[in-house]
């Protein structure tokens, strides 16, 4: 299991399978964090059909978590 640290919100195709951890603060301060490959089988439909998606190979939220990825935090310690 890896760990990824950002400052946003972010689901990548290189990151498929790679059983990553990610945990990004926001503008006002507010952490999350997601188990991108749960939230990615979960919303695999809605990220393909994403011009982003096809285009850049993934998708980003500098503000805030998605409401589709929340049932997929990870509680932190």
């Amino acid at each position: 299991m890896s760990t990824l640290k950002t400052k946003r919100f972010v689901m990548r195709k290189t990151l498929i399978g790679n059983n990553t951890i990610i945990t990004f603060t926001n503008k006002k301060n507010e952490t999350y964090t997601y188990d991108h490959d749960a939230v990615y089988s979960a919303n695999q439909h809605k990220l393909e059909t994403m011009e982003c998606w096809h285009k850049y190979g993934n998708y980003t939220n500098s503000n805030n978590l998605p409401t589709w990825a929340r049932e997929h935090q990870v509680e932190t310690k």
